[in-house]
């Protein structure tokens, strides 16, 4: 097929780009080159506010048409926006016999496009998808719950960060070991032994994307750029009520891929029929050779023990705890922690869940605060800052689902409230199911409340939990990741001691950890190209987004030796 975008002009256009990328996860330095204002955007062919929308209310109700992919033999759909909206959107539904050999078909070409040239073009995927970022963040938002400020920022930019960040890793991976070698072993008197070698990465087939109900885009671009990236097809199998934001980037990407001469089945979609339940069908499917799956514990156990042909990468549930031991800043304490409880319903992974309070109480800057007085004091916090409904709504966002809300009702028999939930009205969305955040006080030296601690309550649910010391708190927290795993970690303490202590447990159980934050930065937020995203060396996640780890093994390096 005839390109319409040339090798050369992807090349000056996104490699400066690139470069910034690479020079970005070396430093680990702040640098995003998508917008997080949506008053960014509206020039050089983005779409504004207004556009963004009206390109969003244009899809409902309409079919999603994906430029020809083959096999398809159903249209499928069934979303409802958790604020009420039935988005009333299908989208091609494939038998995987025909799609599965059509995606294979183009490999080839990709593989032997090298590279520099595989990055250039996921990087004007990422930039046409950011240039559509308005009309992602409602797709975003009436998928997910998530508010339309959390759903332009996640949903967009953050996302696209995340993409880029794994490009760039591919591309630094597949380029640590060079084209081509000429290799010359002396042999005394003999003549030399002389041989040319060429080494080419070779992708492992195709990538399976299991998407996410909360993150569709952010959980769901890493593994799909770090795939293609390094030279596989990729299928996106979404989520069945977040199938709108990855099947718009789908129709992206196999936009971009045919006017640069390459396969549009590259990337494909694969929506499912109600119940159909396709994604342990895919996961054992010979032809699928890589899996990024973001979602539950059990079906991530499932995948790793039983999807053995591909390489499977896995972000599952834990138990994001905190300790609260000390702090110089008391109030800044509470208005971080109160907004990490709040921020989309607490439905994130990094979501602190179990905040370690010594009975005893602990030292502030206002003097000392017992247990109870310092629970007291995060729930007025939290009150206080969602008392306003209209600021309460732009934070929470909507419930996703009827399970979580579920899990938030039941959490108030669980033990003493010190902080019930309330429903929230949104007045633009009636049918919204809005709730602030519960949190219970239990103790850690009664067994019966262990079961409760011990396990993920995902949304927002939080305990505060009574321990005897410090110490106490360290190895729950050990015991907590070991067993559980965990996201995120943080902690609150003047005291260096304590700090190196929890450090310790952190270092030696692999979790992500957050000292005294009291100001902008929250435990639950993540920034491309300088934090870690999960680690991969706890039961939370066998991965981290992202590292050299994330895309070294999505290809292999393949050597042919000749005579010189």
């Amino acid at each position: 097929m005839a390109a319409e975008l040339t090798a050369p002009e992807l090349i000056a256009k996104h490699r400066p780009t690139l470069d910034q990328a690479l020079e970005a996860i070396r430093t680990r330095a702040y640098w995003s080159p998508h917008p997080e204002h949506p008053k960014a955007y509206g020039e050089d062919g983005s779409l504004d506010a207004a556009a963004g929308k009206a390109a969003f209310d244009a899809l409902l109700g309409n079919r999603l048409d994906l430029t020809d992919q083959p096999g398809v033999d159903d249209w499928v759909g069934e979303e409802v926006s958790p604020y009420g909206i039935e988005l009333g959107v299908t989208y091609p539904h494939a038998d995987l016999d025909v799609l599965l050999p059509a995606m294979r078909a183009g490999q080839r070409t990709w593989r032997d496009a090298g590279a520099e040239l595989r990055a250039m073009v996921c990087l004007e995927i990422l930039k046409r998808i950011s240039d559509r970022t308005h009309q992602f963040a409602h797709a975003v938002m009436h998928t997910s719950g998530q508010a339309f400020m959390m759903a332009f920022q996640a949903g967009g930019p953050h996302a696209q960060d995340r993409g880029l960040e794994a490009v760039a890793y591919a591309y630094a991976e597949q380029v640590r070991t060079p084209g081509t070698a000429e290799w010359t072993k002396p042999q005394g008197k003999r003549d030399p032994l002389a041989l040319a070698k060429t080494f080419t990465p070779v992708p492992r087939g195709i990538g399976l994307v299991i998407g996410c109900n909360t993150f569709p885009t952010w959980n769901g671009y890493p593994g799909l750029f770090a795939s293609l990236a390094t030279g596989n097809a990729v299928l996106v199998k979404p989520h069945p009520r977040a199938v709108l934001p990855l099947a718009l980037t789908v129709r992206i990407a196999r936009d971009v891929l045919a006017e640069s001469g390459f396969d549009p089945n590259l990337v494909a979609l694969a929506a499912e029929r109600p119940g159909e339940g396709i994604a342990k069908t895919l996961a054992l499917r010979p032809e699928i050779k890589i899996i990024d799956y973001t979602g539950s514990t059990a079906f991530g156990d499932w995948l790793e023990a039983n999807a053995r042909q591909a390489q499977v990468y896995t972000e599952k549930a834990g138990v994001n705890t905190v300790i609260v031991h000390s702090t110089d800043d008391y109030q800044g304490m509470l208005s971080n922690l109160a907004f990490s409880l709040s921020l989309y319903s607490g439905q994130m992974c990094t979501t602190p869940q179990n905040l370690l309070i010594p009975r005893d109480g602990i030292s502030t800057d206002q003097g000392p605060r017992t247990f109870d007085e310092v629970t007291a004091d995060l729930a007025r916090a939290v009150d206080g800052l969602l008392g306003d409904d209209a600021r309460a709504n732009a934070l929470l966002g909507a419930i996703v689902n009827p399970d979580v809300k579920a899990r938030l009702e039941a959490a108030a028999g669980l033990g003493e409230v010190a902080l019930a939930s309330r429903k929230v009205t949104n007045p633009e969305f009636p049918d919204a199911v809005v709730r602030t955040p519960v949190i219970v006080k239990l103790d850690g030296a009664k067994p019966d409340d262990e079961a409760a601690y011990m396990s993920e309550c995902f949304g927002p649910v939080s305990f505060a939990v009574a321990v005897d010391s410090v110490t106490d708190a360290a190895e729950l927290l050990r015991r907590t990741v070991r067993e559980k795993g965990a996201m995120t970690v943080g902690a609150y303490t003047t005291d260096a001691g304590v700090e190196e202590t929890i450090q310790e447990v952190c270092l030696e159980e692999s979790a992500q950890l957050s000292l005294n934050l009291t100001g902008g930065v929250y435990v639950n937020q993540t920034a491309a190209f300088s934090d870690f995203h999960g680690s991969g060396g706890n039961p939370a996640a066998n991965a981290a987004l992202t590292d050299g780890a994330f895309v070294a093994n999505r290809f292999r390096v393949v050597e042919v030796r000749r005579e010189a």
